[in-house]
């Protein structure tokens, strides 16, 4: 959630700091801070609000050292956060960095220390006073103890700052990433990682800590992902990784294939505008090499790098995932039982471990995360490799936990997200659990025409998407047309369900109000109480050609509400006319094969949802209370 850069090198480290954390806006924070080293001084300033509010307080009393000093470490080594509040309200104490009692050693922290109340006690014991209500400030503490304890070893600055940090880490519970650094260590960030992210950039005689890649890209696109329970002692020209016992550790280096200009908005009012006009190349990423779309044929296996007999031989299939990535894995759901012939179940991620799931061996356990680093769902792949589950994860970020701790992954290919509410990556995550679905089909002698059929017509996913996108100014006017509403409903059947999940969802994140998604099935059981004259309902209406019982009693839950008074938005397939009658609004998407039909409902949902909000003078990039990464359970 938060955001961490780190900096040493000969540039001034409080602008590359600064830069940094205003790449990391887009996670969500409630205040921010920086440290810098200004000659043998440690000069920090937080404030709570928005990263504009600490460039004012930095513009009215500049920290010293804002610029190299050129003796090589004055103002050149800093960090920096951007913090989203857990333990105590967003206040400037609360803010981070925190600095120990001297002022010498500073700390910026994520995750949450499940144990701070007792290390908290103990400190008091010992006769520290702990200034801000957070769990973060004990470390910087616990860390200018330790330090103190390794005075008068032979060992230099830097090894001391990272066998305290070793030291700290070992005492900790809970999920976490700190970086610090101390006045006696003046060339040396030192970072540590347990179920939190933290990336090492690699420059030429500079170096970078930062919770996500975006802070340093405009420096560097060489990185190196540290590994669960490491501790990186990070000089300009080299660093050192070693595991939280001491003992020597390897950490993958590896290109980013992005640049800045991915992450800017390019010519569009907002990121999310933006990423939802990249859809079309972004599912055309997610293809690329892995499907011939003449011959409807896979190339996945030995991306992969399964052994077949695991995908021949599996039992089930389980979905484990969170918001925007379930509804992607209830769509997988209906492939893999339809193509593979094999159960599947799918589980929010932050329920799976807290019953007894049923998996084992023969169990192919499928983690979705954008991220591949939310909390509840590593959590959840843990879990079920433990259990000898076979993990493969589906994830857009190359390098994160859980694509290094599960058996096998499928990147999605739909670059940098930078808007908190997932558009791309949703569709992306849909595109390649249906490749996972029809792979599977085919390895285990699924229905050979339709799956060949269904993969040309993927092929073509791209223009599908495309196709819409075009056609989106009526759908913006609608929008704009119902800012003033608090509640709108959304229906669908088999394909269609998820999808009106996800379309409320999205209205909930941008627009702040209440929207519910339903099985269209259920509306007779209860949530027909709801429907009264001029509410919005949306309707995702499936394939007539596909499944015409299915169809004809969606068109009847149509005429059920519109008979109530409400007002009816149909989104149905070109060709669709029996649904006519009974629409107050009609949005048409292509004709597609049944599994595919979310590709294309989902977007004119998502382009619905910012339009709204957007009317109603909300930021659809940062919404309230949400960040992009949820990295604490």
């Amino acid at each position: 959630m938060c955001g961490i850069v780190g900096y040493v090198g000969a540039q001034s480290a409080l602008d590359v700091v600064l830069a940094g954390l205003r790449r990391l806006e887009y996670r969500g924070y409630d205040s921010a801070g920086v440290a810098v080293l200004a000659g043998d001084q440690v000069a920090c300033v937080k404030k709570a609000g928005k990263l504009s509010q600490l460039e004012k307080a930095l513009v009215d009393d500049p920290l010293p050292g804002s610029d190299a000093t050129g003796d090589g470490h004055g103002g050149a080594t800093g960090i920096g956060h951007t913090r989203w509040a857990t333990h105590g309200g967003p206040t400037d104490t609360n803010a981070h960095p925190h600095l120990d009692a001297s002022g010498r050693c500073a700390v910026v922290h994520n995750g949450i220390i499940e144990n701070f109340a007792a290390l908290r006690d103990e400190l008091a014991a010992r006769g520290t006073a702990v200034r801000s209500q957070t769990d973060s400030e004990i470390a910087a503490h616990l860390l200018a103890e330790e330090y103190a304890a390794l005075e008068g070893s032979a060992q230099p600055g830097g090894a001391r700052l990272a066998g305290a940090m070793r030291a700290v880490c070992r005492r900790l519970e809970g999920a976490f990433t700190l970086v610090a650094l101390h006045a006696d260590a003046p060339d040396v960030i030192v970072g540590a990682r347990r179920n939190s992210p933290l990336v090492v950039g690699c420059g030429e005689g500079e170096a970078f800590l930062a919770s996500d890649v975006s802070a340093f890209i405009d420096h560097t696109r060489t990185a190196m992902e540290l590994g669960q329970d490491q501790v990186v002692e990070v000089h300009p020209d080299r660093a050192v990784v070693t595991g939280f016992d001491g003992a020597p550790a390897d950490a993958r280096t590896y290109r980013v294939d992005w640049d800045a200009s991915a992450a800017e908005k390019d010519g569009h009012d907002s990121f999310m505008l933006k990423e939802i006009a990249e859809q079309p190349k972004a599912v055309a990423d997610t293809l690329l090499g892995r499907l011939d779309p003449a011959l409807g044929t896979l190339t996945l296996g030995p991306e992969l790098g399964l052994d077949p007999a695991v995908l021949r031989d599996a039992e089930k299939v389980v979905v484990i995932a969170c918001g925007t990535a379930h509804h992607a894995g209830l769509v997988a759901r209906l492939a893999v039982e339809r193509w593979a012939k094999l159960p599947c179940e799918v589980e929010l991620a932050s329920e799976f471990r807290y019953r007894d799931p049923i998996v084992g061996p023969r169990t192919l356990v499928v983690a979705v995360s954008q991220s591949g680093e939310t909390a509840d769902t590593l959590m959840a792949v843990r879990h079920a490799r433990e259990q000898g589950a076979t993990v493969l994860a589906v994830c857009n970020t190359n390098g994160s936990t859980i694509p290094r701790e599960s058996d096998a992954v499928l990147y999605t290919h739909a670059g940098p997200e930078v808007a908190v509410a997932s558009t791309k990556a949703f569709l992306t995550q849909l595109v390649a659990c249906l490749l996972l679905a029809l792979h599977l089909g085919e390895v285990r002698g699924g229905p050979g025409d339709e799956l060949r059929a269904t993969a040309r017509a993927l092929g073509r996913a791209p223009e599908d998407v495309a196709s819409v996108l075009a056609t989106m100014e009526p759908v913006r006017e609608l929008a704009r047309g119902l800012a003033h509403q608090e509640t709108v409903l959304f229906l669908g059947r088999h394909a269609g369900y998820p999808v009106a999940l996800e379309g409320a969802l999205k209205l909930k994140e941008l627009a702040y109000f209440h929207a519910e998604g339903f099985a269209a099935g259920e509306l007779k059981h209860g949530p027909i109480a709801l429907v009264e004259p001029g509410l919005p309902v949306i309707v995702v209406v499936p394939s007539p050609a596909a499944s015409g019982v299915l169809h004809g009693k969606i068109v009847s839950n149509i005429q059920e509400i519109r008979a109530r008074g409400a007002h009816t938005i149909v989104l149905a397939e070109e060709g669709d006319e029996a649904v006519v009658p009974y629409a107050d609004h009609l949005i048409r998407v292509p004709a597609v094969p049944p599994l595919l039909q979310p590709l294309v409902a989902a977007v004119p949902l998502q382009v619905f949802a910012c339009e709204l909000a957007t009317a109603r003078g909300n930021d659809v990039d940062q919404p309230r209370n949400l960040a992009k990464s949820v990295t604490v359970e």
